[in-house]
C-alpha cells in the first residue's frame, strides 16, 4: 500500500481553528460526527480537536476523535468502557493443523466465568477479582479473533517480530467492563458534562478510578489470552497492547495538559493494530507520531451505520446464519441475533479508506495484515 494508491488524499483537513479531520475523499464521514467534533471544541479550555479516519457520531460525543484541554478532564468524553483497547498476540499454534470447525470446538464457551484459569487468577489483586466479567470479553463491538498473515509490507520489521505465516495471531478487543461504567456513572452524575478542573479533588477521584479500570482492562485482556491459549493447547507471546478509551497527561505546542482519547490509539509506541470488521483484514502498524493528529491513531474502521438501523438494512438481506461466514472465507461465533446484525461487516467503513489517509499523510507505515480466521462473540444472548 503506496500513497499513489489513494488518490484524492485530504490530510488533515482544516475546519476550525481548533477542528481538524485526518480523512480522504474515499473515508465515509458523516455530518453529524463533524458536528460533534465541533461540539466537543466548544467545551471549557479545550484548544485542540482531531477527528481520524474512523471518525463516526456516538450519543453526544464521536468516536475516533482525540482532544486537548489544557486544564480540565472530561470523564464524559472517555465514555464509561475505560481502557478499552486491543491486545495481540502470535502463537505456537499452525493454521494448518485445524480447519475453523476444530477451533470452533475447542473454544467453546466463553462467557462465563474462567474456571480454567483458577491458579492464576489466586496471584491478581484482591480488588481486580472481586469485579463481575473478569476474564470474559463483554458485549457490543467486542470480541476475540484467531487470525492468520495475510501480507507483508515492511520486511524488516515483519522478520524482527518474527511474523510467520503457518502459524495463528490472536487479537482481543475488550474494555473494563461494570467498573470503568460505575466510574464512569458516578463522575458524569456529579459534573453532568462540564468535566472537572484539574486541581479540583474530584479530578484525583477520577484518575485514580480511571487508571485503575485502564489496569483491569489490560489484564482482562490478558486472562482472555490466557484462557484461549489454554483451550487450544498452545502457547503465545503479548506483542503489544493499545488502549483507546483513555485520558493521559500529555505535552502539546509546549504546553502540558490533558489528552482525551476516545475511540484512538496513542501514538507513542512501537507498535500498534488497527482492526477492521469481522470481515475486514486487520493491520499491523508503526505509529509516526505528530502534532497534527496530537500523537493519536484510528482504533478500527469505524462504524458507518447505527446499531439501530442494522437489522432493518440488513435482514432482508442476509439470515443470521449467512453473516457467521464472512466474505473473506472466516466465521464468527455469535449467538445474540441482534448483535450479530449489529456488528455485521457493511455496518463498518472499510479499513482501507481508513488505513489510508493515514499512510498518505506519513501518520503510520504498514508492517503486515492479517485475515480473519475464527471470530468470538457469545455463544448465548448478551445481556
Amino acid at each position: 500500500m503506496k500513497e499513489k494508491d489513494f488518490p484524492g488524499i485530504r490530510t488533515p483537513e482544516v475546519l476550525s481553528d481548533a477542528v481538524s479531520l485526518i480523512a480522504s475523499e474515499k473515508t465515509w464521514i458523516e455530518t453529524e460526527a463533524i458536528r460533534q467534533l465541533h461540539q466537543v471544541a466548544a467545551l471549557q479550555s479545550v484548544s485542540r480537536v482531531v477527528g481520524l479516519p474512523d471518525l463516526h457520531p456516538g450519543i453526544r460525543y464521536p468516536v475516533g476523535m482525540a482532544c486537548f484541554s489544557s486544564d480540565r478532564i472530561y470523564p464524559a468524553l472517555i465514555g464509561s468502557d475505560i481502557g478499552c483497547g486491543m491486545a495481540f498476540w502470535k502463537l505456537t499454534l499452525k493454521a494448518s493443523r485445524g480447519n475453523v470447525g476444530r477451533l470452533d470446538k475447542k473454544l467453546g464457551d466463553l462467557d462465563g466465568p474462567p474456571g480454567e484459569l483458577t491458579e492464576l487468577m489466586e496471584n491478581l489483586p484482591e480488588w481486580a477479582t472481586e469485579q463481575p466479567g473478569l476474564g470474559t470479553i463483554g458485549g457490543g463491538n467486542h470480541f476475540a479473533e484467531l487470525q492468520r498473515l495475510d501480507a507483508v509490507y515492511d520486511a524488516v520489521l515483519a522478520e524482527k517480530l518474527e511474523l510467520d505465516a503457518p502459524y495463528l495471531f490472536l487479537l482481543i478487543h475488550s474494555g473494563s467492563r461494570n467498573l470503568g461504567h460505575s466510574i464512569y456513572e458516578k463522575h458524569v452524575q456529579g459534573f453532568s458534562h462540564d468535566g472537572v478542573d484539574q486541581n479540583d479533588p474530584a479530578c484525583a477521584d477520577y484518575l485514580d478510578g480511571h487508571d485503575r479500570a485502564v489496569q483491569f482492562a489490560k489484564l482482562n485482556r490478558e486472562l482472555v489470552a490466557r484462557r484461549i491459549l489454554k483451550r487450544l493447547n498452545a502457547r503465545g507471546e503479548k506483542l503489544l497492547d493499545v488502549v483507546h478509551n483513555a485520558v493521559t497527561k500529555e505535552v502539546f505546542e509546549g504546553a502540558t495538559g490533558w489528552v482525551h482519547r476516545k475511540g484512538a490509539n496513542s501514538a507513542y509506541g512501537d507498535l500498534s493494530v488497527i482492526p477492521g470488521s469481522r470481515g475486514d483484514f486487520t493491520w499491523l502498524v508503526q505509529p509516526l507520531g505528530s502534532d497534527q493528529t496530537l500523537f493519536s491513531l484510528p482504533h478500527g474502521a469505524g462504524r458507518k451505520w447505527a446499531r439501530n438501523d442494522c437489522r432493518g438494512r440488513l435482514e432482508r438481506r442476509f439470515t443470521q446464519k449467512e453473516l457467521l461466514t464472512t466474505a473473506l472465507g472466516s466465521h464468527v461465533i455469535c449467538s445474540d441475533g441482534n448483535l450479530i446484525y449489529e456488528e455485521a461487516a457493511q455496518a463498518y467503513k472499510p479499513l482501507e479508506s481508513v488505513i489510508a489517509p493515514m499512510v498518505s499523510g506519513g501518520l503510520l507505515r504498514l508492517i503486515a495484515r492479517f485475515r480473519p480466521v475464527l471470530t468470538y462473540k457469545t455463544r448465548g444472548r448478551l445481556p
